[in-house]
């Protein structure tokens, strides 16, 4: 039996491939927020029980914030949990462009929590813009479209009506919203959850214009640096993407864009992947 994992920084997808396949879900691993001992924590409440006494053979973990300088911290929880597999570990952006693309060449995109994107050869990412965090990029993300958003409100930017929808909605307080933002852990989820609200809203002008302009700042700073990017299909991936997939359609068609398709997530064609090579 083998496990792929495909992490963002809210939450974990599993697939545990046996003899028939099974999809669990945790939460998210990012190696920038936890350590080993907090990763082990989590494998071991979250994921060994639903594995129960099976052998696992191998695990290919796909995860956010998994840069070189990083994949020990993963791989070592890992290890200390499945002591007899070979490990392998290695960032979400790669994983994102197996799923998309196989063994073809394009730009890869994810649009979740974060944002990142790269030009794969097929085989291997040649070259990533990098996606720089919540605070100096990540443009398109859920962090970002939340930050923004909630910028706007607190700034009085959105109607009345909107503002107290979101705080009859929500129940927090303006010195809650900086607190959480600013003091408390995983900041990028929390204000990733907002996304359901926006969705909602899509419709309202300033929602539809924040979302827009963020999916075009996304893809001048990031797919657009790419060399011949013309040339590529431009493929997306996350729930962000997913969800307002209206809306960066349109904005990929306004930047001539050689747009190529949007999933919600990858981890079943990666164990399609993992099976064929």
């Amino acid at each position: 039996m083998f496990l792929i994992a495909d992490s963002g920084s809210t939450k974990c997808d599993w697939a545990i491939v046996d003899n028939e396949l099974q999809i669990v879900k945790t939460e998210g691993i990012n190696p920038y927020f936890c350590d080993s001992l907090q990763i082990e924590k989590i494998l071991k409440k979250s994921l060994l029980p639903k594995i129960k006494n099976t052998k696992v053979d191998k695990v290919f973990f796909y995860g956010a914030g998994c840069r070189a300088e990083k994949c020990d911290v993963v791989k070592s929880a890992l290890q200390a949990v499945f002591s007899t597999a070979k490990i392998e570990v290695e960032s979400d952006l790669l994983g994102t462009a197996r799923a998309l693309f196989g063994k073809k060449a394009g730009i890869a995109c994810i649009l979740g929590t974060g944002s990142n994107s790269c030009f794969y050869d097929g085989n291997e990412i040649i070259y990533n813009v990098s996606p720089l965090g919540f605070i100096l990029g990540d443009e398109g993300s859920g962090a970002v479209l939340g930050r923004k958003f909630l910028g706007d409100l607190l700034k009085n930017q959105m109607t009345e009506g909107l503002k107290k929808k979101f705080f009859q909605k929500y129940k927090l307080t303006t010195a809650e919203i900086i607190e959480k933002t600013y003091r408390q852990l995983f900041p990028n989820r929390f204000l990733a959850q907002f996304m359901p609200f926006l969705k909602k809203h899509i419709g309202e002008p300033k929602i539809y214009n924040l979302v827009f302009d963020s999916f075009d700042e996304f893809l001048q700073r990031n797919v657009m640096q790419y060399a011949d990017f013309e040339e590529y299909k431009v493929s997306f991936c996350g729930s962000v993407a997913y969800h307002f997939a209206d809306v960066l359609e349109v904005v990929t068609l306004e930047q001539n864009i050689n747009f190529g398709e949007i999933i919600q997530n990858p981890i079943e064609r990666l164990v399609d992947f993992h099976k064929n090579i």
